[in-house]
């Protein structure tokens, strides 16, 4: 089988900036060589591609060589990485202070011990202000080799201090390694099963997180612990639906970055996960105002000065955006006002999510489909959701909640629809695919006996008493520990009554939220 072409120099060059293109532009054509000319051919064939087609580029000019194709495009890019690398060192902290290590390196190579110890001094600040302990521990190693020569009559007190320095900062990193694997290892869970449902899973997720973690003196740590520390915190509670809690280490979190606004352009994605997690605690706690004020930090962001806004960050930004309108006009019940911003939005979306990772697409989709849902266009409910039904394989072990949740609404569409004929035959393959995931709840079930009952021919009265039985069993469930995790993901209940009632989901919801919000509720 032949090996599939790369396109990654293609993704490389269409992602840079114009002015990242014009210094790799600059700093290739200094050298004037043949070699420099056939980069910039090559790269600016390439860039003046829409879609990478190898064979177009070689039959454009005799050039370029398929023989010598390949090491061409792997020398391109490693020439490009290179002068981004040069063109960003003076923006990324942690670059400049390698550079500086790499200089004392070279200066100790050629015995220009004092000279060493001096860029090790300046590296030394620049790596204890901004907290890069793994670059900080390179700089004490290099101070420990310069001990034997640039020896004084403080010696012994220079050989212990730095050994406690090493030792500090090993324990430090110690700490770090151990948070940041624990919410490693509860993020694959979270992503493999979603929120905690059962007992079960919450047993699981309680074997992953030492007790010993949760109550951890927080006062002795440096930033960078507590931001890892707090991270794990806010995933495991927000994980176990005790949003208080999480909330209340989410607010900890986004706090460290606004006692000290210095290190926010240093750690932008750290900053922006911050305010993302403040959000949605605020969300699920109906903190309509707290919510928009925090929302707005997300504009600042982009109107900081001397910031660069890397793709990562933009595509975050952008990713946050959207998620968390959905979420302020689910909040409202506003979804008419929704759509209509959605459907003036809806190519820019389609590109954003051809950019973006399985889990933020699939959360995305389930979003668009509930916004329309919501506004009682359940066709084009049905279409967004039918893109996580149809999702592959690999897909398909993201998130086994969002699948199961998907398939019920999307029964919910066709009965609304009036395609009653295919609601039983979508019941029977929804049961098969919840039993494969073990994941069947009293509600489910409810709901799922219901839709089959449905299929079925039934007048105006025996509809409404089967709309107010579901009604009565789900109620209970919204104070179960564990039952009442599904309502986050639709309302079903407000489906309900909008149907006794003879309103739409939006009416009831809508209604809903100005009693909850009160004086929150805007005008």
């Amino acid at each position: 089988m032949p090996k599939e072409r790369s396109n990654h120099l293609y993704q490389l060059i269409k992602s840079m900036s114009r002015s990242e293109k014009r210094y790799f532009k600059l700093v290739s054509n200094e050298t004037n060589t043949n070699a420099s000319k056939k980069f910039m051919l090559l790269f600016d064939l390439i860039d003046k591609q829409e879609v990478f087609d190898e064979d177009t580029l070689l039959a454009s000019t005799k050039e370029l060589k398929p023989a010598q194709f390949s090491n061409l495009k792997a020398h391109l890019y490693k020439r490009i990485l290179q002068a981004l690398r040069q063109f960003h060192l003076t923006k990324m902290e942690d670059a400049e202070i390698r550079e500086m290590i790499d200089h004392s390196e070279l200066l100790y190579n050629r015995g220009l011990y004092d000279q060493c110890a001096d860029i090790l001094r300046k590296s030394k600040k620049k790596a204890q202000k901004s907290d890069h302990l793994e670059l900080l521990l390179e700089i004490l190693r290099w101070e420990k080799s310069l001990l034997a020569h640039t020896l004084d009559r403080h010696n012994q007190r220079r050989v212990n201090k730095l050994i406690q320095e090493v030792q500090d900062v090993n324990d430090r990193i110690n700490h770090i390694n151990t948070f940041s694997n624990i919410s490693a290892r509860l993020n694959a869970f979270y992503l493999k099963v979603g929120y905690v449902k059962s007992q079960k899973d919450l047993n699981q997720a309680l074997k992953l997180v030492d007790h010993n973690i949760l109550s951890i003196d927080e006062n002795k740590l440096s930033i960078n612990e507590k931001l890892s520390l707090y991270d794990l915190y806010v995933g495991f509670y927000y994980f176990t639906h005790n949003v208080e809690k999480g909330y209340e280490y989410a607010l900890k979190y986004l706090a460290v970055f606004e006692n000290d606004n210095d290190i926010i352009h240093n750690k932008l994605d750290l900053y922006i996960n911050a305010i993302n997690n403040v959000l949605i605690g605020q969300y699920k706690l109906n903190k309509y105002k707290d919510f928009v004020n925090t929302k707005s930090l997300f504009r600042k962001i982009r109107l900081m000065n001397k910031v660069d806004l890397s793709e990562n960050i933009k595509m975050k930004l952008l990713k946050y955006s959207y998620i968390h309108e959905f979420n302020r006009l689910f909040m409202l019940g506003d979804f008419t006002g929704g759509v209509q911003r959605l459907n003036a939005l809806l190519n820019n979306i389609e590109f954003f999510i051809s950019k973006i990772n399985k889990h933020s697409r699939l959360i995305l989709y389930y979003k668009i489909a509930c916004l329309y849902f919501g506004a009682d266009d359940f066709r084009l409910s049905s279409k967004w959701l039918n893109r996580i039904i149809n999702s592959d394989a690999l897909e398909m072990d993201v998130r086994e909640d969002v699948h199961v949740f998907a398939r019920i609404v999307n029964l919910i569409c066709h009965y609304e629809m009036g395609n009653t004929d295919l609601v039983d035959y979508y019941v029977k393959s929804t049961y098969r695919f919840m039993l494969r995931k073990d994941n069947l709840f009293k509600f489910q079930k409810y709901i799922m006996g219901f839709l089959k009952k449905l299929s079925r021919n039934m007048n105006e009265q025996e509809l409404m008493k089967a709309f107010k039985q579901l009604r009565d069993l789900l109620i209970p469930l919204e104070d179960d520990q564990f039952e009442k995790y599904p309502f986050m993901y639709f309302d079903i209940i407000s489906w309900l009554e909008g149907k006794i009632e003879k309103k739409t989901v939006q009416e009831i919801i809508q209604s809903k939220a100005k009693i909850t919000l009160g004086d929150e509720y805007p005008n």
